[in-house]
């Protein structure tokens, strides 16, 4: 526990120092609309705590949430298809590549002309954004299995899919854990690109209805609520990732 504090003091004096230049950029500006103090977000955050909290914080929560196991799903589900085919694997590769070059803010509004304003237009971005990580990371975390091991059990007479169960899954499982803490904050920011370009609840709408009323403390308010759920989460997964993975702190 000691060490753990010990390691995160220099990321907290750092973000202390960040805070602090910003707080007095901000007071040099003098301008809250442009550039609001770090406290101002704060206590505008307080203010708006109700709204904040108990519609638009579960929201897009939702989103994220279903959105995240959709992504999970696919891109696993890829990720194995093109492991286990390397011809699906160069069918699949670019497709999964070419997706990632579709502007977001160009199709979402596309998404909502198809599915409304509901949760499904902004679940589609979302996944859009966070499956490629997982597919890519956990395809690679296959690919580090070592040969010699699956040759080994080839000549003991093991199958195929023994070799994918006792080899290639443990060796992808650390990549898999790193995908899905890269995929949290892609899928969280999804949510409120969808929720920004077209929707009647959730943070990213809040935020811009907030920037249409020149409140600047409030556009950065659902923000700042943003990073933190993100940071939390991921903290949760690094969590279990440790809980799961223990051969990885051993070796």
């Amino acid at each position: 526990m000691r060490k753990a504090n010990k390691g995160n003091l220099p990321a907290l004096i750092f973000l202390f120092i960040l805070l602090f230049l910003w707080q007095l950029g901000a007071m040099r500006v003098n301008a809250a609309y442009i550039l609001p103090t770090p406290i101002q977000i704060l206590q505008r955050l307080w203010e708006l705590r109700g709204p904040l909290f108990t519609v638009h914080l579960p929201a897009t929560m939702a989103v994220t949430g279903i959105g995240l196991l959709i992504s999970i799903g696919l891109g696993l589900l890829l990720a194995v298809a093109m492991d286990w085919s390397p011809l699906l694997q160069k069918c699949l590769y670019p497709v999964v590549v070419a997706s990632q070059t579709i502007p977001t803010t160009a199709i979402a509004p596309l998404f909502v002309l198809w599915f409304g304003y509901g949760i499904w237009s902004k679940v589609l971005v979302t996944v859009l954004i966070t499956f490629f990580p997982i597919t890519i990371t956990v395809c690679d975390g296959f690919r580090a299995a070592k040969t010699e091991m699956g040759e080994l059990l080839l000549t003991y007479g093991a199958t195929k899919w023994d070799i994918f169960l006792k080899i290639k899954i443990p060796c992808a499982l650390p990549y898999f854990f790193s995908a899905i803490k890269m995929a949290i904050p892609m899928s969280i920011i999804g949510a409120a690109i969808g929720e920004w370009l077209g929707s009647q609840s959730g943070l990213g709408y809040f935020s811009r209805r907030m920037m249409t009323q020149l409140d600047g403390a409030g556009v950065f308010a659902p923000i700042v609520l943003l990073s933190a759920v993100a940071m939390l989460v991921v903290a949760l997964v690094g969590l279990l990732e440790n809980k799961v993975v223990k051969w990885r702190g051993e070796s």
